[in-house]
């Protein structure tokens, strides 16, 4: 791969074809392609994904509707067999001679969300915007990608400078808090002695390094059902039991949950679903919403008020609420080791102007890989790479500063050799 220009070529095409969680086949099927011609030994799906915590999975439908469409667009099959029921995590490993495991993990989906179609907007000017409606990389993950398959390469090379094991794992369903739990339940992380993963942009400028994310929050994702009766709204109104009704009634009662003194807390409701038509009263409403919380004991406080406050919308309206937690993440530090040899590899590299931490205001369930390392002895760290962006992640007009492909490559690269 030559830097930079195929590290975008391969950045763009991502981003030319988003999927979204644990339905990356085309994305994860280049991903092991690639690691197999590098001389990787590659592990996908079942070999590296526990399903029993496997959240929010797409339906059947919508998971063989993704693999065709992958086929369509070059994913070669031989991996979409391996790759069963939304299991697209890909891992490749390549050793050389006694040393530490050392891994890196990169996040491979893409967010529900319409690209815009502005003529201001890079992906329109320089023809690389999603091609897939509803669907966009809003967040960066098809840099990360890029970076990941970069970082493969160069460290692949027989004059890389490193020795022991190296593990990089392709993550799916980053998005929503999924993904990383079943790759951890899997054991893949077991013996990992140093990890790493990483982000770009994050409001942090073009040509800054943060050694540290600061600020993880806690959070829990909740898909909420609000079931009622239907009845005529004129003829028989007192027959029915209002789900439209008690939804309205528990958002405002959420947003209207007192602050916590001993954590700061975010609540938000993201979707709301109802009714069939104007004359006949809703039995049906749908909500999903997150809670976030800076500590555990704030977060089992701000869901615990949740609940209360869905019930008691039902109980309103006579009707039932049920609550399927959805994905979930945790807080995590870096360890100072990490943060000093990211350092070292900054300033060997020239990658960009050092900052300590950077507060990243948001989750990432890289943390339950952080945590498995740690609690096994290992050490592991988050760093955040500097990228000016068009818009806030998850905004339709989200791009980045493309400079920060090679400056993550060289860094992470230089990370490796001098951890191992």
């Amino acid at each position: 791969m030559t830097f930079p220009s195929e590290v975008i070529a391969m950045r763009r095409d991502l981003h030319s074809f988003p999927e979204t969680a644990f339905l990356e086949y085309r994305t994860a099927s280049i991903v092991a392609a690639r690691l197999t011609e590098l001389g990787y030994s590659v592990r996908v799906g079942p070999e590296i994904m526990c399903m029993d915590d496997v959240r929010g999975l797409p339906s059947q439908e919508d998971i063989h509707s993704a693999q065709n469409a992958a086929l369509a667009n070059g994913a070669a099959p031989c991996w979409l067999e391996k790759m069963p029921d939304g299991q697209t995590a890909v891992c490749g490993e390549i050793k050389r001679g006694a040393g530490p495991v050392l891994a890196l993990r990169f996040d491979m989906d893409a967010l529900p969300v319409h690209e815009s179609a502005s003529g201001n907007h890079r992906p329109v000017v320089d023809g690389f915007a999603s091609e897939c409606e509803g669907r966009m990389h809003a967040c960066g993950h098809d840099g990360h990608t890029a970076i990941g398959l970069a970082v493969a390469e160069k460290l692949s090379h027989p004059n890389a400078e490193w020795k022991g094991t190296l593990r990089l794992i392709f993550q799916p369903a980053e998005e929503g808090g999924r993904g990383a739990q079943p790759v951890v339940s899997s054991g893949l992380l077991d013996d990992v002695d140093i990890f790493l993963a990483t982000h770009v942009g994050c409001q942090l400028p073009s040509g800054q390094i943060a050694l540290t994310a600061d600020g993880f929050l806690w959070a829990e994702k909740w898909n909420v059902t609000f079931t009622g009766q239907a009845a005529h709204a004129a003829m028989c109104p007192e027959e029915g039991r209002n789900a439209l009704l008690a939804a309205a009634i528990a958002i405002p009662g959420l947003y209207a949950l007192p602050r916590d003194g001993q954590s700061d807390t975010r609540i938000n409701v993201g979707l709301l679903q109802a009714g069939r038509t104007r004359n006949v009263i809703a039995d049906h409403a749908y909500l999903e919403l997150e809670l976030r919380a800076s500590t555990h004991e704030g977060l089992s406080r701000l869901t615990a008020s949740a609940r209360r406050t869905l019930q008691g919308a039902a109980l309103t309206q006579g009707v039932e609420a049920t609550i399927d937690v959805y994905g979930t993440a945790i807080s995590a530090a870096s360890d100072p080791e990490i943060m000093e040899r990211l350092r070292d590899a900054v300033c060997f590299t020239k990658g960009g102007s050092i900052v300590q931490s950077w507060p990243i205001g948001g989750g990432d369930d890289a943390t339950f890989m952080m945590q498995r390392v740690q609690d096994r002895g290992g050490k592991a760290g988050y760093c955040l790479f500097g990228s000016d962006i068009t818009a806030p992640h998850h905004a339709s007009l989200f791009d980045f500063d493309e400079t920060v492909l090679q400056t993550a490559v060289m860094v992470l690269s230089r990370f490796v050799e001098l951890s191992s």
